[in-house]
């Protein structure tokens, strides 16, 4: 290990590999690069946008005057399902931080079925979850019933966990290191890019392990725009947290009032009498 470094220590500045390779500072290889090398498939990358244009549904279905109930319930399952798939990922591009994502993923659903389910249980079957009273809460009543509010935070939270997503290809600050030669030493290299770099299946059991996954992800982009990306969105993605936990509290409250009322109504609980 005394003649390797970090791609994370050599980021800082242009070091040339076996006088060929070099690697910026966000950490992506340019050079030459030997037919083996290239010959090799390449990742590609796959954005779907499909949480960005949510509102779409909803106008669509409006304007063809086609809103339904099942409509409304089916659109909020699959913000919650897509989400949870992204934050998978993210628990898995991120080892080290996915107690923290598995907790998003449990706060989502959990805010959201409760308070879907108090809705239905104290509102009637016909009410919205998206007609919150503001005496109930003045923040729910801004998210759900300002159209431009509500868009503004589910894009740009969606918007923050893709940018995650491509910074796990591309920053060496975020990502875990790769080894590679220091400057000036002989020897081999699991480098992508570099000649000397073996084949995947000689180095990891599974191509589905976490090491051969970050190899297949390191240095496919720059990470410039999505740093932009993910610090200009992280206050309104923080903003959904506190929405989230919001949420959450106010359902329970909500159907803890109803347990109270409907247990008055019955005469619970009956006193009674110990001999």
């Amino acid at each position: 290990m005394a003649g390797v470094r970090t791609r994370k220590q050599t980021s800082g500045s242009a070091a040339p590999i076996n006088g060929d390779i070099t690697v910026n500072g966000n950490g992506s290889a340019h050079g030459a690069i030997s037919a083996r090398a290239s010959s090799e498939t390449r990742e590609n990358i796959f954005l779907f946008y499909p949480n960005l244009i949510d509102a779409l549904d909803g106008v669509a279905a409006r304007y063809f005057e086609q809103s339904t109930r099942f409509g409304a319930v089916l659109d909020m399952v699959t913000d919650r399902c897509t989400t949870a798939c992204l934050l998978v990922f993210l628990s898995s591009a991120w080892p080290r931080w996915s107690l923290l994502f598995q907790g998003l993923i449990s706060l989502d659903l959990a805010s959201h079925y409760m308070h879907m389910y108090a809705t239905l249980s104290m509102g009637g079957s016909g009410q919205s979850h998206k007609k919150v009273d503001k005496s109930r809460s003045r923040i729910l009543n801004l998210y759900y019933n300002n159209k431009n509010v509500l868009f503004a935070f589910c894009a740009l939270n969606e918007l923050f966990f893709i940018a995650l997503y491509l910074l796990s290809f591309s920053s060496p600050t975020l990502s875990p290191s790769l080894l590679q030669p220091a400057s000036g030493s002989p020897g081999s290299s699991v480098q992508p890019g570099n000649p000397a770099h073996p084949a995947p299946s000689t180095l990891f059991a599974s191509p589905y392990s976490a090491g051969a996954l970050e190899l297949a992800r390191a240095n496919k982009m720059d990470s410039t725009w999505p740093w932009i990306i993910t610090i200009a969105s992280s206050p309104v993605m923080l903003g959904k947290q506190v929405i989230n936990v919001i949420q959450l509290v106010k359902a329970s409250k909500w159907l803890a009032e109803g347990d109270i009322e409907a247990r008055r109504a019955q005469g619970l609980p009956k006193t009674r009498k110990f001999k």
